[in-house]
């Protein structure tokens, strides 16, 4: 056994080295911020310069790979949220130093849970902004860019400057739309995809206990849009339920929300904004007057704030499980040292922990990333209206505020447009019109454009008797 005398020696050469340790994580120790102390990389080394039963038939071990990932792999991560913070700090810490983040929203209070890189003194601020500081200033020579704006806002150059794509997103649309913008990027030869124009993308998502991870190599294997059906649909009540016969506190929300918002106008001729909380608060009022006469209980702040915001439970645990499985692809396909995940893994750990992998199948005729046109069938007599609800209704489609347009006698015409106020007022007529009405051929070529994706969608429209 050690004597007193040694064993306190021992615990102050840890506390000692511990210091030393934080002092060179944390503040690039005596040596300046961009430093590699000796061992700094032991860890990834361990699996770039040595060979493995798990490593790649054809991966051959050097010092050049961690060369590749400490200067020249570029990441980009879109959304700095629960599964967005982890994501910054495993990328960072597994040596990925060129890193951009992609965030359009500020820290709210409930964020911090889970958020660990955000404090109190950070509510109100851009998330982007706040993560990348952190990361910046606790892991030294790493540069997190940060973009406080919607993935909308940037461009095919933006973009293809990245060599992985991670997404951590909450939204379907953002989802589908960044899908969307990889395969636009795809260049084809002979109709086989140039694998140089390929950006991977690494998908996660976390609701409640349940996550997945998938890896997506687009116009090779299955992208978001080959499997939509697999995302859970969007819970909306209806209408007569939320005006005359409202049984739970949501039904109250949704009322102060979709009918007493737009017809009082408490803050002038703006929309709802979920993120204000001066908004919030007022729907949070009038929902609470609502259950009062129906005599609901329930309606609280928080729930009034995740019903506005379409707010998907979190827990910060399944965020860092999916989190760390969405890195670890990362650093597979950034080295080449291990075989990608094949290329769907679901967790849950509800009832215990359970976990399996299957491959997501390519569909041959995906609205994505297939390049044949869609197939629409409709007989003749068929309205407009028909047409459009299809594109919104339909499992494969899911889109949500469809624009149509055709070429009819070598001019581009617009049959339906929604988004443009003056343009739908002057289309709307055509939703009540049949296909021969206006003027529409058996094989006629439709272009849908839709906020779910920045590609135009092609249909070939086949009239059925």
């Amino acid at each position: 056994m050690l004597g007193r005398n040694r064993l306190a020696e021992v615990q102050r050469s840890k506390v000692q080295f511990i210091v030393v340790s934080s002092r060179m994580a944390v503040d690039g120790g005596h040596a300046g911020i961009g430093c590699d102390w000796d061992g700094r990389w032991n860890h990834v080394r361990k699996f770039l310069e040595r060979t493995g039963p798990f490593t790649h038939p054809d991966f051959e071990p050097s010092t050049e790979s961690l060369q590749f990932l400490l200067e020249k792999c570029k990441i980009l991560v879109i959304g700095a949220g629960g599964l967005g913070c982890e994501l910054l700090k495993n990328l960072a810490l597994s040596g990925f130093r060129l890193i951009h983040v992609v965030d359009m929203d500020t820290i709210d209070l409930s964020n911090l849970n889970r958020q660990f890189l955000f404090r109190p003194k950070d509510v109100g601020r851009p998330k982007a902004d706040v993560a990348a500081d952190f990361v910046n200033s606790r892991v030294p020579g790493c540069r997190v860019v940060p973009h406080f704006k919607k993935i909308q806002d940037l461009d095919e150059a933006f973009y293809r400057q990245f060599h992985i794509i991670v997404c951590g997103l909450d939204s379907i649309i953002a989802r589908r739309w960044m899908n969307g913008m990889l395969i636009s990027l795809l260049n084809y030869e002979d109709e086989v995809v140039d694998p140089t124009s390929i950006i991977p993308l690494i998908d996660g998502g976390t609701e409640g206990f349940k996550g997945n991870a998938r890896v997506i190599l687009p116009g090779m294997t299955a992208c978001i849009e080959c499997t939509l059906e697999l995302y859970p649909p969007q819970v909306n009540f209806p209408m007569c339920t939320i005006a005359s016969m409202p049984r739970l506190p949501e039904h109250c929300i949704e009322y102060a929300r979709i009918l007493q918002w737009p017809k009082e106008k408490p803050f002038g001729d703006i929309s709802l904004d979920g993120d204000n909380p001066e908004h919030i608060q007022w729907v949070f009022e009038r929902a609470q007057e609502r259950a009062s006469e129906f005599s609901i209980t329930g309606v609280t702040y928080r729930l009034t704030q995740g019903v506005v915001k379409r707010i998907i439970p979190a827990v910060a645990s399944t965020n860092a499980v999916i989190a760390a499985a969405c890195a670890t692809e990362v650093f597979k396909i950034a080295t080449s040292a291990y075989v990608p995940l094949n290329n769907y893994l679901v967790f849950n750990d509800v009832d215990g922990l359970y976990t399996y992998m299957f491959e997501a199948e390519r569909k041959k005729n995906c609205a994505a990333c297939s390049q044949v046109p869609q197939n629409l069938q409709f007989p003749s007599s068929a309205k407009l209206q028909e047409v459009l609800k299809y594109l919104t209704e339909n499992a494969s489609l899911q889109m949500k505020s469809p624009a149509i347009t055709t070429t009819l006698e070598g001019k581009n015409k617009t049959l339906y447009l929604q988004s443009v106020k003056a343009i739908e007022e002057r289309t709307r007529p055509n939703l009540c019109k049949t296909l021969k009405e206006l003027g529409l051929s058996d094989g006629q070529e439709l272009a849908v454009a839709d906020i779910t994706t920045p590609q135009t969608v092609l249909f070939k429209l086949n009239f059925i008797t």
